[in-house]
């Protein structure tokens, strides 16, 4: 039965962008393990307070999320 755990940083995901990842989790399990797992595959998705996260030795916030958010998404190196 797998249990998949996923780990955001709160007020980041609306609710709606929070199912969207549960469902789509889920459907790629399934595509994976098979149909037969579907009813007994878990998706936890779990909120960290604003600056409990932390990369590269700094705490990370809601904030600079949306701001990378908001930043044009970087060019794919060939």
């Amino acid at each position: 039965m797998p249990m998949v755990t996923v780990k955001v940083i709160e007020g980041v995901f609306t609710q709606q962008q929070k199912q969207e990842m549960i469902h789509k989790i889920t459907e790629t399990m399934v595509e994976i393990e098979g149909e037969n797992l579907r009813p007994v595959t878990w998706v936890l998705v779990e909120e960290v307070r604003s600056g409990e996260w932390g990369i590269g030795g700094n705490g990370l916030t809601t904030a600079d999320v949306h701001a990378l958010q908001a930043q044009p998404a970087a060019a794919a190196v060939g």
